[in-house]
This record gives C-alpha cells, structure tokens and sequence, in this order.
C-alpha cells in the first residue's frame, strides 16, 4: 500500500491498520504467553478484536501488560513480510507451532485458494492480508484494548469457547482519547442502564430473557405513541383490525412461515403429531389481516384496503442476540398491510414512506436514519418462495419506485423476507450495533398464496398486490433509541412526567394541590413532591428524573396566585400566572416541540 493511501479516512486503509493491530496483539499475547492458542482477529467497524483459546482467564491486568508489549513492538519496526505455502506445506507449518484452530481453518479452504502467510519478527500468522508494510507505522500510544468477552469458536454453540479481546487504534492520540470519551458517553446513554435506573423497565430472571416489564414511565410513553401513531394512521385511511395472538400451523403453512421461519417461532405443541392440533404465536401479523380482505368478495373500488393494527408479536430470538428493549422476544409493532391494486403501487408506497418519515421525524429520530433496499439471495433459494422472474420483477419495480422518490439507499444482498423485497429503515444504537427501525416490503406472492383476488373493471378476478409495512416500527426499540437519543431528557409531549410541583413549606402545600389538578384538568402528566426536603433537593431530584418542568411554589407565589417555572433545559426560573404556563405548555405538546 503507498504513502498517499496511508490516510484514516480511507476505509481500505482503516481495516488494513487495524488488521495489523489485530496482528500486533497476537504476537504480543505469544510473547507473554506462548502457551496460548491463536483463532482469528480481524478489523470491525470501530476496531478489532482477536480470538485466543487461553488456559487462564484474561484480566483487566493482562490487558494492560499486552498493550505496553504491544508498544514495545510498535517501536521495533518490525517489516511484514507475506509468504505462500502449498495446503500441505501450511497445515504442517501450523502443526508444527502447535496451532489446531490455524489448521482447521487451511483445511476449511476450497481446492485451489491462496494459503497466505504474514510474519512480523518472530511471529507469524495465517492471513490473507493485506497488512501495513511494517509495525512501526502503527502508533503504539494510539492503541487500546478495551475489553474481553466470550466467544465460541466460529460462531457455534457446539464448539469451544474462547475469550475474545477486543480494541481500536488510530493515527494519533488525541483521537483514540476523543472515541474513549465517545464511548464513555455512549455508556452513559445506553438506554440498558438508563432505561433500567430512571425505571422505563426492568427485566426478572423468573419471566425469562427477551420479556422485559414495561414499568408505569415506559408503559406511559408506549401507550402515548401507540396512540398517537393509531390516530394518524386513522387520517391516512387506515382501518383498524384486532387479531389473535396465535394460530394454528395451517395458517402459517399457507404463508410459508412454517418453512421458512419455523426456527424464529414459538410453537405450542408437538408440529411432528397430526393427530393433534399444533399452535404457534405469532410472529408477524401478516396472514392473520388477510382474512379481513378474504372475508368476502372485493371489487377493484375497495382497493387500496389499507389495514392497520397495534400488533404484540413474539420471535424466538437466540440467547446472545438479545439487548435490553432493542431486541428482545416479544414486542409490539404498528403493523400494517395494503392490499392493493398495480397501479396503485407507487404511490402506495409513497404514502407508507412519507408516513414513516413524519413519525421518525416528529420524535426527532430521523436525521440519524439510513435506508437499505433489501433483496434476495438467488443462490441462497431455501431460504424464498418465488421464482427468478418473479423476484426480478418485484425487485425492478421496488428499485424504480425508490428512485423516483430520491430516496437514497444501500443495497442488502440476503436481507429481503422470504416472499419479496423491502425497503428497510436502519439505526444506529450508541454503541454503534445497526437493527432496522421500520420496514417497507412489497409483495407479489402471498396474495396466490392465500388465494386472495378482487374483481376488476373488466370484471375478471385478479391478484392483488401487497405492502407490508410500520409506521414507528416496534415500540420498544423506538423507546430504547428515545432513551438514548435524548439522554432519557424526552421531550415534553411524550415525557411520561411533564410538570412537578413543589411546594417550599406545608403552608404551600394546598397550593400545590390545586396547582396539580388544575393542571391534570388541562390534560398534563403532573406529581407533586410534598416531602419536608430542601427545595434545592427537591429540584436536584426532578432533574434526575428528566422532569422538563419544575414549578416551585413559595409564599410570594401563592400570595400572587402564580408559579415559578424551572424549565429542565436551562434551569432558568420564570414567575408567571398559571394560565400562561398553561398556554406555554399546551403550545409545546401539540406542537409536538422537541
């Protein structure tokens, strides 16, 4: 790689760097301790991590002896030097160091591959590279190991588990010390642990991983999106459907979720025993709204048949996928389906998108969102329904529809559903992991499979089209993303607690009481802090609490019948009558303000 390459704004070179840190600290944990056995280590998106079979538990200790080892080797300069060896050749080179997981993985090679090999000084690696040139171009103080984990071996439950270090590395110093503070930071927003302490919910070992209990604050802001979600999608022409949470195996057979996603599905019975009726809950609400269009014979005037529902739905998520609120195994979704007809698909689409715009933007999650067209895998076929052709069509009409609207996107090779296309909203949590918001997926094959028709002008009986789509996708995503975008700081119109009183004496206490239900008559989430504390505690409790405003209520306020208004934002005080606190407030919540 040239000089003019070596650049951190390059992707290329960015992996390459890391790549050889990842190198760096193989030989450093050889060094130290030569008994350890090497797997692999390559760059991730914010660093790199190496995998070690260890006959010891690595600690915070070790981590620190490595990276000073690794300093040490920086310093060295050592060059990198690539090699090829024939398969036989190789397996018995790693054989001979002692290195099972390196001859597993020559071994695993198709006929005719490449086995590379780096050495850097008296360390070398299987590798297909590429690598810098040397060590020395790595800065020794610009690394950090940061933490080690668990991980089994290629990824298999079966096989062993190893112990994972991971770490980053930059060009210089100050940006390795300005991504520790990032990181620092993003601790600090991860909504698993503020989430848990401003109690938005909690999780019980008895209930079981994935099933988080919404609290009384969490459970309030879901019911005020889901609400407000269900009314504007009520303006658009949505029509409201209620279905069960579970069906029969029939149903998810005809949908093809039996063979194509019975793995992600909790069933309830035995689905090997015909003699018994098998249930299974539901994963997504799909076939179960397609009975309100098969209830009876559709003409082309009902169409489009927008059908929307607030859907609890439940996927058996493996153990180690799961994270707080993010993902877990059940969830509730604003699910929604258009049955429509061919020409009504762009603009359809257009309709769905737009919707899911104006939710992500109104709660202000928007400007951090990314868009992915998801499409099959032609040599992954199991895993669809569908022929070549139709896919091709699905996917050329979806790709146009996007680029009429400018919509711009990445593709995702292997990530569409099993029956068609889609477009999907991506984000970001704080510690950079990607989960899809919200989804958009046009569909031309379940509607022949659940036999679904409509009469056309020409009267003839035709196959609809489909959009599956989500308006804020699942809620308690949505929450874990509000908590951390906001710092649990949401804004007033979804804050579970808007307003809390606090009276200075006992004298202002029934004040404060009839300030609360004046307040709680204009519709207003409002407490009130009667406790003997210190006002200057009782505030300092309020703000922990994310409370946005604070009405403070002394002597001279209830002689003047006004409040003091704190506002959370800039802990200013403004004495004002309680209407026109009222008037500030409403103005805020059904503008929506952020």
């Amino acid at each position: 790689m040239s000089d003019n390459q070596f650049t951190f704004e390059n992707g290329e070179y960015r992996d390459t760097y890391r790549h050889t840190v990842s190198h760096i600290l193989a030989q450093a944990v050889k060094r130290l301790h030569p008994e350890v056995k090497l797997a692999i280590g390559p760059s991730i998106e914010n660093g790199f991590y190496y995998d070690f079979d260890a006959p010891f538990s690595f600690t915070q200790e070790h981590l620190d002896a490595l990276e000073a080892e690794m300093r040490k080797i920086c310093k060295e300069k050592l060059p990198l030097e690539r090699f090829e060896l024939p398969r036989d050749e190789a397996v018995k080179f790693m054989e001979e160091r002692g290195e099972p997981y390196k001859v597993e993985l020559i071994n695993d090679l198709p006929e005719g591959e490449t086995i590379s090999f780096y050495k850097q000084g008296d360390f070398t690696d299987l590798c297909a590279g590429p690598h810098l040139d040397t060590t020395g171009r790595v800065k020794g103080n610009a690394i950090k190991l940061t933490s080690c984990t668990g991980a089994y071996w290629r990824g298999d439950s079966n096989r062993k588990m190893l112990q994972r270090i991971y770490g980053t590395a930059f060009p210089k110093k100050d940006e390795l010390d300005a991504y520790l503070a990032a990181v620092e930071e993003a601790k600090k927003r991860d909504h698993n642990k503020l989430g848990r302490e401003l109690e938005f919910f909690t999780t019980v070992d008895v209930i079981g991983q994935g099933l988080p209990v919404l609290l009384p604050k969490g459970a309030r802001v879901v019911q005020l999106l889901q609400r407000w979600v269900e009314d504007e999608e009520q303006k658009r022409g949505y029509l409201l459907t209620k279905t069960p949470l579970m069906a029969k195996s029939d149903l998810y057979k005809i949908s093809g979720h039996w063979d194509h996603y019975l793995d992600g599905m909790f069933v309830l019975g035995d689905p090997t025993d015909d003699s018994k009726e098998c249930f299974a809950l539901r994963p997504m609400t799909c076939p179960f709204q397609y009975q309100v269009f098969l209830n009876r014979m559709r003409s082309y005037r009902d169409l489009p048949m927008r059908l929307g529902e607030t859907s609890t739905l439940f996927r058996n998520e493996d153990s180690g996928e799961m994270h707080g609120l993010i993902r877990v195994r059940q969830f509730t979704i604003s699910e929604g389906h258009l049955v429509l007809r061919p020409d009504q698909l762009e603009e359809e689409f257009k309709g769905c998108l737009e919707l899911a715009k104006y939710c992500l933007d109104t709660v202000g999650l928007l400007e951090d969102c990314t868009f992915r067209f998801s499409q099959w895998d032609p040599n992954n076929r199991e895993k669809y329904i569908g022929t070549t052709e139709q896919w091709d069509e699905a996917q050329g009409i979806m790709g146009k529809i996007l680029d009429d609207l400018g919509v711009e996107y990445s593709i995702g090779i292997d990530e569409a559903a099993f029956y068609g296309p889609k477009l999907d909203i991506q984000y970001k949590n704080v510690h950079g992991k990607e989960d899809t918001l919200v989804t958009i997926q046009v569909d031309q094959l379940l509607a022949e499979q659940f036999d679904m028709e409509y009469v056309d002008q020409e009267g003839k009986k035709v196959r609809p089209y489909i959009i599956h789509r989500t308006s804020l996708g699942c809620y308690e995503r949505t929450l874990a993303y509000l908590i951390e975008k906001y710092a649990g700081a949401l804004p007033t119109w979804m804050a579970p607690e808007q307003v809390r009183v606090m009276p200075m004496t006992d004298r202002n206490a029934d004040y404060a009481y009839t300030i609360q239900s004046e307040l709680e008559k204009n519709g207003f989430r409002v407490e009130i802090d009667p406790s003997n504390e210190k006002i200057g505690k009782k505030i300092r409790e309020a703000q922990l609490a994310k409370v946005p405003y604070m009405l403070v209520l002394g002597d001279k306020e209830q002689e003047a019948a006004q409040v003091a208004v704190r506002n959370r934002k800039d802990g200013k005080t403004t004495v004002m009558p309680l209407s026109e606190f009222i008037e500030k407030l409403r103005y805020e919540v059904d503008n929506k303000l952020k």
